[in-house]
């Protein structure tokens, strides 16, 4: 397995550009994201997006709650606010959301404590987080926790490790990749602690929704 270090090649402009490159490819992505989109609450009012990248998850989850938006309402219903910390993925951020003054960019490295951003209806993130080393992934589930409203909801689609090195190597084979060309970014993590974890901080209702080898939806709610 991918060992639990520092190294993180986000800050590379061809790094980011290469993973947006193939974005799309990712075997049963769409499925896990069709499966978030049911766990955010219609009426979310604001929403954050962790390591938006080029805010594609925050689009989608926005796109869903405009179903939901009054008709003929002149102002956004939906506030979105997008961190991430390579320039590169903010640039692309920047392309997607130009004209939606809903959105808000914020630069943040998420090995560091969240800002200042007040509160949110729902925290959604797409494989981000499991660049981060395992205490940071516990400190910043905690922080999302105290950023969250009554009822609100974190949502992470994520990139978990496997119980065997066999079922790893399997994995990185079924999208392209092997051992050695695998991201050393990556600092996995199981999905039975990180679900321990939420429910430790005060989630409710916490589960995996949906699972496709190293791909897992965990959900946690605030109560």
């Amino acid at each position: 397995m991918t060992a639990n270090t520092p190294v993180n090649l986000w800050t590379s402009t061809d790094h980011a550009r290469d993973y947006l490159g193939r974005a799309d490819s990712i075997l049963h992505r769409t499925e896990g994201e069709s499966t978030l989109l049911e766990f955010v609450p219609a009426n979310t009012h604001r929403l954050l997006d962790l390591g938006t990248g080029d805010g594609r998850l925050l689009a989608l989850v926005k796109a869903e709650l405009s179903g939901h938006e009054t008709v003929g309402d002149d102002q956004p219903k939906v506030e979105g606010v997008a961190i991430d910390f390579s320039p590169a993925m903010l640039e692309a951020a920047g392309r997607r959301f130009a004209a939606d003054p809903s959105v808000t960019l914020v630069t943040h490295n998420l090995d560091h404590p969240l800002p200042v951003l007040g509160k949110f209806d729902a925290v959604v993130s797409s494989f981000a987080i499991h660049h981060l080393a395992h205490e940071r992934k516990r400190a910043l589930y905690a922080e999302v926790y105290a950023l969250l409203n009554p009822r609100g909801v974190f949502c992470n689609l994520e990139h978990v490790a496997s119980p065997t090195p066999r079922l790893h190597d399997e994995f990185l084979r079924s999208i392209g990749y092997t051992l050695e060309t695998e991201d050393p970014s990556n600092k996995l993590l199981d999905q039975e602690t990180q679900l321990q974890w939420l429910c430790e901080i005060g989630f409710v209702d916490v589960d995996c929704h949906w699972k496709w080898r190293e791909l897992a939806l965990l959900v946690g709610r605030r109560s």
